[in-house]
């Protein structure tokens, strides 16, 4: 916040409607002048810069129900849940997309067996336009990804296994 006149009185109520403006909005600055008094609010900005362009995914075809006899269960849930209980699990800081790759054509990341060294870069959430690169915590091997590229992930869900 920033103001470019002698007068020093601000209207604390106009710079908090400006700030709620820029909470609610993909807005990151807002500038006013009012006479002689001029205020700008503005919001820091992290991105990752990636080159994604996906193709629009069609819905995979309806197949007819099996019978339940031929289904059986797999306890795929409680899987998800085991491995998130690994004290090498790191879970996902946000709700997104998980890219394991910087763009379709380039190699991922890391693979299953690769050595990573604590803050390098494991694979990408994208929130909101935005990738954000989601490191490893601690030096170690990468022993399991629990997730797909362009897999949808919720808050608190486990990625990958660092051991």
């Amino acid at each position: 916040m920033a103001s470019n006149t002698s007068n020093p009185q601000i209207d604390s109520k106009l710079v908090r409607e400006l700030a709620d403006i820029l909470k609610d909005t993909e807005l990151t600055e807002i500038e006013v002048e009012k006479g002689e008094l001029r205020i700008r609010v503005a919001k820091e900005v992290h991105a990752v810069a990636a080159n994604y362009a996906f193709a629009p995914q069609m819905p995979a075809p309806m197949a007819a129900p099996a019978p339940a006899a031929a289904a059986p269960e797999t306890p795929a849930p409680a899987a998800a849940a085991d491995a998130g209980a690994h004290p090498g699990a790191v879970k996902s800081p946000m709700v997104g997309t998980v890219y394991l790759r910087a763009n379709p054509d380039s190699e991922p990341f890391k693979k299953v067996g690769d050595s990573v060294k604590e803050g390098e870069t494991v694979l990408l959430v994208e929130a909101m336009k935005t990738f954000n690169p989601i490191t490893a915590p601690k030096a170690g091997t990468i022993k399991e990804f629990l997730v797909d590229d362009a897999q949808p992930v919720e808050y608190g869900e486990p990625l990958f296994i660092i051991a």
